[in-house]
């Protein structure tokens, strides 16, 4: 897998006009559906520091009105019904631009003279198969993807190369079948290029920068290029539609602490966009894709639209206040929204896929509703990844190989799948607006606040953190399955 949380996974800059709202009036009354359920990049020699500080919440700012929901900049997003909030709190708004309420810096108009950058964030993928076990190291050495409880946190790393050697072997076997690596990075790269463009033409000279979490360009590096660029203004856009923890959050956490850490950076204007999946661009867009496939069936009216997304840890939504169940649903009621007001009125369902290891996660999952509505008649099926921009592993081998085969086996007939936005036009263009409607909040992050980890000097809580540790280590590594795992490795 291209990763083990959504992607979307998992992820550019342009000027001029604001989106507007289409207007959703639909020409056909729909009887009502049934709900089943810069260009520029350098490598380096190895992964920065994972050791950073864990995600902070944003302060954002928003008003809401009957008709559209309306960001303190003046862009236009689709009517939004839910909010969520953290266990702290926050209040995680859709409207997703964010900024620095702590700032030392005052906001103002971006000017002719800035030198404007656009830091495009994604997961990242192994390109060959060698990078693939390496990947998977950097994957699940972030905290954000496997949450240890603090007494054990300095197991991250050994427990990170345990699973990387385990699950190696099967994910190399995933990206052998789609060609021999992701291609996450080319399209990634793509779509940077069309961005540049997009805003180029709306006489906004930037550099869009591509920033990988787990893989080459790394975040860091990318970072490094905007501070020899002397980028004076920076929006940082995430390609994951909603916002998760272990995707945009991971993103953030490692962005906060490097910018903290640097005198140039700390004062750099800075606006994140945390969420776009209301945005009317991106809605339209999808429901362009889902419609154009629906007519390719014979009877377009039978189809179930089945949209499947990334899964996560269900701890992380009642725990942690992940935001992105409810984002998730919202995201395909809007999309409905749409296509009923094209006159599509077709019966869908919302699953969840890439589950791993034996926690609980989201539900309904991908694989068990997909048997589920075989057995219960249902013939032609549409699969949509809803949460993924680009293809990847999870498209191109887990929808397209592994769920396409389950269906059928299970008795649906006819398969079609939605490709990913990729570089869609309409949703490039939205990227731009999304950009160009960010670029005046941008504010600089404040070089006081910090966030710090509160020293532990307790030799009794030492002692028995190394006792129970090192207990969980020498089973885990002298496990027969380990040793047997990492003679195959070195092998």
């Amino acid at each position: 897998m291209d990763a083990i949380l959504y992607g979307g996974g998992g992820g550019g800059v342009i000027s001029g006009s604001i989106l507007r709202n289409s207007t959703l009036k639909s020409s056909r009354s729909c009887p009502k559906a049934r709900c089943v359920t810069s260009l520029s990049s350098h490598s380096s020699d190895r992964l920065q520091d994972f050791d950073k500080p864990r995600f902070e919440a944003f302060s954002m700012s928003s008003t809401n009105s009957t008709d559209k929901r309306t960001n303190s900049l003046g862009g236009s997003y689709l009517p939004s019904p839910l909010q969520k909030r953290n266990s702290s709190g926050q209040v995680f708004c859709s409207v997703g631009v964010c900024t620095y309420a702590d700032s030392v810096m005052d906001s103002h108009s971006h000017a002719k003279e800035d030198k404007v950058g656009v830091l495009l964030l994604n997961l990242g993928g192994p390109e060959t198969l060698h990078d693939v076990q390496p990947f998977l190291f950097n994957l699940f050495a972030d905290p954000d993807i496997i949450r240890l409880p603090r007494l054990f946190q300095f197991l991250q790393w050994p427990l990170a190369k345990l699973i990387s050697v385990l699950r190696a072997p099967k994910s190399k076997e995933g990206y052998a079948a789609i060609g021999g690596g992701s291609p996450l990075r080319k399209i990634t790269d793509e779509q940077a290029h069309a961005l540049k463009t997009a805003l180029e033409a709306k006489n906004i000279p930037v550099n869009v920068y591509v920033g990988m979490r787990y893989w080459y360009p790394f975040t860091e590096e990318a970072i490094q290029q905007i501070k020899r660029d002397k980028i004076t203004r920076l929006v940082v856009l995430p390609l994951y539609p909603q916002y998760s923890i272990s995707t945009t959050g991971s993103s953030i956490r490692v962005l906060q602490s490097i910018f903290r850490e640097d005198a140039y950076l700390s004062r750099l204007p800075l606006s994140i966009i945390q969420s776009w999946y209301q945005r009317a661009g991106y809605i339209n867009s999808m429901a362009d894709l889902i419609e154009k496939e629906v007519n390719k069936f014979a009877n377009p009216g039978e189809v179930m639209i089945f949209f499947s997304a990334h899964g996560v840890p269900l701890t992380y939504v009642e725990d942690a206040g992940d935001p992105y169940k409810d984002q998730m649903e919202e995201c395909i009621f809007l999309i409905m929204q749409e296509l009923k007001a094209r006159g599509i009125c077709n019966d869908h369902t919302l699953a969840y896929q890439s589950r791993v290891g034996p926690v609980q996660w989201l539900k309904p999952y991908t694989d068990e509703v997909l048997v589920e509505l075989g057995h219960k008649g249902v013939k032609s099926l549409l699969a949509v990844p809803v949460s993924f921009v680009s293809e990847h592993i999870e498209t191109l081998e887990e929808i397209d190989m592994e769920y396409k085969h389950l269906a059928l086996e299970s008795g649906i007939e006819n398969w079609g799948r939605v490709p990913a936005l990729n570089c869609t036009s309409s949703f490039i263009m939205d990227l731009a607006d999304a950009v160009v409607e960010a670029l005046p909040s941008a504010v600089a992050m404040s070089t006081t606040s910090s966030i710090t980890e509160e020293a532990d000097y307790d030799i009794v809580r030492y002692f028995v953190k190394m006792l129970f540790g090192s207990i969980l280590a020498s089973v885990l590594l002298l496990s027969p399955k380990m040793i047997l795992a990492f003679r195959s490795h070195l092998l």
